[in-house]
C-alpha cells in the first residue's frame, strides 16, 4: 500500500522505539485488519520486539486521502483486549 507518516504517527514511532521497518512491514502484512469507523482502519500484528515478549503493533490508518495516511501507531502488551477471533 502506498502510504504516508503524519507527524504525529513518527512522534510515537520515534518516543516507543518502535522500528520504522517493522511499521511498513505491518501495514503491508497485516495479521487483522478492523475497521474503526468510516475514515480509520486499523492494521495489527502480533511482534517480538526483541525482548521476548509478545506485543500487539497497532497502525491506525486513514484510508480515505491518497495516498492513505498512517495517523497514529502504538503497541500494547494487552492482546487478547484487542485481538479478533
Amino acid at each position: 500500500m502506498k502510504f504516508r507518516i503524519t507527524n504525529h504517527a513518527l512522534e510515537e514511532i520515534q518516543k516507543r522505539k518502535i522500528p520504522i521497518a517493522l511499521v511498513e512491514y505491518v501495514v503491508d502484512n497485516p495479521q487483522q485488519v478492523l475497521t474503526q469507523d468510516k475514515d480509520i482502519r486499523i492494521y495489527q500484528s502480533q511482534v517480538n520486539l526483541g525482548t521476548g515478549k509478545l506485543y500487539l503493533l497497532r497502525i491506525f490508518v486513514n484510508e480515505t486521502i491518497d495516498p492513505a495516511a498512517i495517523v497514529t501507531v502504538y503497541r500494547t502488551s494487552q492482546i487478547k483486549k484487542y485481538w479478533k477471533i
